[in-house]
């Protein structure tokens, strides 16, 4: 229980980040499967790379 005092704003650090973790995660799987590109904003005229969604 000590422990737990000792390092009480580590430990809600931790779990708050943590949970930040996870909602970006999820995002960004909702995204994927949505087809919305991670990467590609979208803007085929200034894109360098072979467009898909042309």
């Amino acid at each position: 229980m000590d422990f737990i005092k000792e390092n009480l704003g580590t430990i809600i650090v931790s779990l708050i980040l943590i949970i930040v973790v996870i909602i970006i995660i999820k995002n960004m799987i909702n995204k994927k499967k949505k087809g919305i590109s991670l990467s590609c904003g979208g803007d085929c005229a200034h894109c360098h790379v072979a467009c898909n969604h042309k």
